[in-house]
């Protein structure tokens, strides 16, 4: 089905696109702020904004077309706003056997791009994607909960910068062998060998992307972008709460793939009628060969388990911990606390949990504070972080599942300890069916087991322990034993003792966890920055891989040589 004349040649992106590519090959070796997708709602133009709500109102209520696309089946529909909205979008349904088959044909054509012709469309696939932003958002805000704010950076710009790391880590692990050398062995008085020999990616084959319901791009585009930039095609299967971000996100691959002279079919979308569990059944296909997943410890640990055709790579659940032993600014550490702890209701992977505070108290630049004084002055951060109703929505954003909500009112009944903080009911002006929750913050003790056994599992969603321990060596021990048997995607600890910081180091290099140390500004430890940081390690039970280092590409294809 490829186009027989390209309407956008390849030569054109590569010129086109070359500057991005070589900017971020170099941000990821710097490792410094760069991003060249403005992160600023009011960047892309007085009426983008308009723009994009139109855009995606165009979109509801009607059926949403991917010309060329395997179908057949019965239209998936389902999708509702966590914000009152009923979507009403309806997407094509086709069998495993159909997608397959079809990503199969599209594979070779795309198999034989060198790494900078499939680099520069997927820069292309990224800019159009760019430019749509405010649709993006809104379809992001209203599939996952996110507030607006939230939904334009994180699934637009910075979902984008994930995906343009991608490609770049993709290009150079594929480009640092040369394409050809040529190979002499001297043999003294006789004649030197001489071999030609050639070195050529192979794509491993197809890929399975498996989204998720909070983050479908920011998680997504990192594999999507990573196995289709190393020659392979994929199989999008959107989390079946929230599609239509990734639907538009294929409708747009589809269209540069085909205007660039390639089969559209590398890239399918598998929508997916709820409870079929077709992800299962995908899964274990032989022409799967790559798999990406983002969402709870049960599922992942199954693909881990059984997939065993394909490379696997995953983000899972785990206990987000900090330690908190003394600061010498702090009210800046609770308000940076209080944020983290309220950002999107906590429905973040990297939302910190368990907070570890000396039964004895810390220092601070005002004097000791003790466990009681640290815990209900957190509380009252978030209650004053929180306070106005329009405020504390533009924050939490609404609650994305019914599961997260039981969570919340188990908390606010006292079933999961005694609440330091209750969580509340907010209401949105703007949105009267939202479903809008503020942060509990409940008491634990680490020497309590019933205690233990509630704040040693993980609670996604708005709820958090302030957990007294015994000293912070003790903090530091329980942070260890913590990633090491749960696994986390992020730490954090507040101290002004170098042993003690020398201490957190060290054990955070050994459970394998990201360590964010005595942040008080605008930088929050459930935050990383695409070029610069890693999100997860593959080093703890929490995921088997980082988004996004060298290990996260270079098994997506292989090198074969050929001598003569």
């Amino acid at each position: 089905m490829a186009a027989a004349t390209p309407a956008l040649p390849v030569a054109e992106l590569l010129a086109r696109h070359q500057d991005t590519l070589d900017r971020a090959l170099t941000a990821i070796a710097e490792r410094d702020y760069w991003s060249p997708y403005p992160e600023f709602p009011k960047a892309y133009g007085e009426s983008a904004a308009a723009d994009g709500k139109a855009a995606f109102e165009a979109l509801l209520g009607r059926e949403f077309e991917l010309p060329g696309h395997p179908g057949g089946g019965t239209p998936v529909t389902g999708e509702s706003s966590p914000y009152g909205l009923e979507l009403g979008v309806s997407y094509p349904h086709a069998e495993p056997d159909a997608l397959l088959a079809a990503l199969a044909a599209a594979r070779p054509g795309w198999a034989r791009a060198t790494p900078a012709e499939r680099a520069a469309v997927c820069l292309e696939v990224l800019a159009r994607i760019n430019a749509r932003s405010h649709e993006f958002a809104q379809a992001v805000t209203h599939t996952t909960g996110q507030a607006y704010g939230m939904a334009f950076q994180a699934g637009g710009p910075h979902a984008q910068d994930r995906g343009l790391e991608a490609v770049a880590y993709a290009y150079a692990e594929q480009t640092r062998l040369p394409r050809s050398a040529r190979w002499t062995k001297p043999q003294g008085k006789r004649e030197p060998l001489v071999l030609t020999k050639e070195f050529t990616v192979v794509p491993r084959g197809t890929a399975l992307l498996v989204g998720c319901n909070t983050f479908p791009t920011w998680n997504g585009y990192p594999g999507l972008f990573a196995s289709l930039a190393t020659g392979n095609g994929v199989l999008v299967k959107p989390h079946p709460r929230a599609v239509l971000p990734l639907a538009l996100t294929v409708r747009i691959a589809r269209e540069v793939l085909a205007e660039a002279g390639f089969d559209p079919n590398l890239v399918c979308l598998a929508a997916e009628h709820e409870g079929s569990a077709i992800a299962r059944t995908l899964a274990l296909r032989p022409e799967v060969k790559l798999i990406d997943y983002t969402g709870s410890t049960g599922f992942g640990d199954w693909l881990e388990d059984n997939a065993r055709q394909a490379r696997v790579y995953t983000e899972k659940a785990g206990v987000n911990t900090v330690v908190i032993d003394s600061t010498d600014d702090y009210r800046g550490m609770l308000d940076n606390l209080a944020f983290a702890l309220s950002l999107y209701s906590g429905q973040m992977c990297t939302t910190p949990q368990n907070l570890l505070i000396p039964r004895t108290g810390i220092r601070t630049e005002g004097g000791e504070r003790s466990y009681e004084q640290v815990v209900a002055d957190l509380a009252a951060a978030i209650e004053g972080l929180l306070g106005d109703d329009a405020r504390a929505a533009a924050i939490l954003g609404a609650v994305v599942n019914p599961a997260v909500l039981a969570r919340s009112a188990a908390a606010a009944s006292g079933e999961l300890g005694e609440p330091a903080l209750a969580p509340r009911v907010v209401a949105s002006a703007e949105f009267p069916g939202a479903t809008i929750r503020t942060p509990a913050l409940l008491k634990a003790d680490a020497d309590k087991p019933d205690d233990r056994a509630r704040f040693l599992t993980e609670c996604f969603g708005p709820v958090s322990f302030a957990v007294a321990v015994e000293s912070t060596a003790a903090a530091v021990d329980l942070l260890r034993r913590t990633t090491t048997e749960h696994g986390a995607m992020t730490a954090g600890a507040y101290t002004t003792d170098p042993a003690v910081e020398s201490a957190l180091v060290d054990a955070c290099l050994e459970a394998g966890v990201s360590l964010s140390l005595n942040l008080t500004g605008g930088v929050y430890v459930n935050q990383t920055a695409a070029f610069s940081d890693l999100h997860g390690t593959g080093a703890n039970p929490a995921a088997n891989s980082a988004y996004c280092d060298a290990a996260f590409v270079a098994d997506r294809f292989r090198v074969v040589e050929v001598r003569k």
